[in-house]
């Protein structure tokens, strides 16, 4: 079978060889794709491999050979699921790859918020330290998440993991999520509305999907309801947050500061407001990218596509 994959870049930068899925066909890696590109690429192929190449129902019913989508993801928003099944087209994503990475960066990001560890230490190799006439100084306020209130929206694999995390910072733990069940053993922990939670919070953590629902539901009138020392961390999606409302938020001292992984249009755009926005910390888009989960996610992809060629698909998302 011929096995094209559109955008294998960020998985195998290098280090990360395909060894596994080349085993399994006639395999054609393309590091990356430009969507005009992604029809002709993808003519020949009996299996496409996927991460952020979309697949849409225009592209997806001229691929007269295609027989299997696997999606380098958790999210599978980028393939038109229904227009696949229709065609009889199974689409499997990976559901757990980087929960643990994903958790640790929320705290390296958060943790970066209330120490600044990077502006202290080019402060020492600046000369600031050698000529300061005390034994120790600090450019910004040092902030202890021992006894502070966590808040995190969207309590799933990712979202737990956080809160147990939190928890052994010495945090309190809140959480929102549309389905509130099984709460962790550890205590405290408690259930709240979303509006309540960034009421009360002294930190928000972002773990929900991106729906049509909470597209953008952190704005304006949210912002509003933080506390003025509040963190806000995101390392779920882009489009949850109104990015213009929080560079605003930001700048008028509305909330104390930001840690982003992600943003609405990746790669950034110059124009982004956020860039400009006091106390803003973005990174581009890692906290998935360990070497570990990446990995993981590598040999999930080589099951992915070995299961459908055993005929018993796993991870399918359309119900096929």
């Amino acid at each position: 079978m011929n096995i094209i994959v559109l955008d294998g870049y960020t998985l195998n930068p290098g280090d990360n060889p395909w060894d596994e899925v080349e085993k399994l066909g006639n395999l054609t890696v393309y590091e990356r794709t430009d969507p005009k590109d992604i029809l002709e690429r993808s003519l020949e192929a009996d299996i496409i491999v996927t991460n952020k190449s979309p697949l849409f129902a225009e592209t997806l019913n001229r691929l007269a050979r295609l027989k299997f989508i696997s999606v380098m993801a958790t999210g599978y928003n980028i393939v038109d699921t229904l227009t696949a099944r229709e065609r009889g087209i199974p689409v499997s994503n990976v559901p757990e790859y980087g929960t643990d990475s994903v958790a640790q960066f929320t705290f390296a990001l958060l943790l970066e918020l209330c120490h600044h560890v990077g502006v202290h230490s080019d402060s020492v190799k600046t000369g600031d330290w050698s000529q300061s006439k005390d034994w120790c100084f600090w450019k910004t306020p040092q902030v202890l998440l021992a006894g502070k209130r966590m808040g995190i929206v969207g309590f799933g694999r990712i979202g737990r993991r956080v809160g147990e995390l939190a928890h052994a910072f010495g945090m309190e733990v809140m959480a929102y999520d549309v389905e509130q069940k099984d709460p962790p053993a550890y205590s405290p922990f408690c259930w709240k509305t979303r509006e309540d939670l960034c009421a009360e919070a002294d930190v928000i953590s972002l773990h929900c999907a991106l729906t049509d629902e909470n597209a953008r539901f952190v704005n304006q009138d949210l912002l509003r309801l933080m506390k003025k020392e509040a963190f806000l961390i995101n390392a779920a999606r882009g489009g949850l947050i109104n990015e213009h409302d929080l560079g605003r938020a930001l700048n008028d001292g509305m909330i104390a500061g930001a840690g982003l992984d992600v943003v609405s249009i990746e790669p950034i755009e110059n124009g982004n407001p956020l860039l400009s926005a006091r106390n803003c910390i973005i990174t581009p888009h890692i906290a998935w990218a360990t070497t570990a989960a990446r990995r993981k996610l590598m040999a999930s992809t080589a099951e992915n596509i070995k299961a459908f060629m055993a005929g018993k698909s796993i991870n399918v998302v359309n119900g096929l």
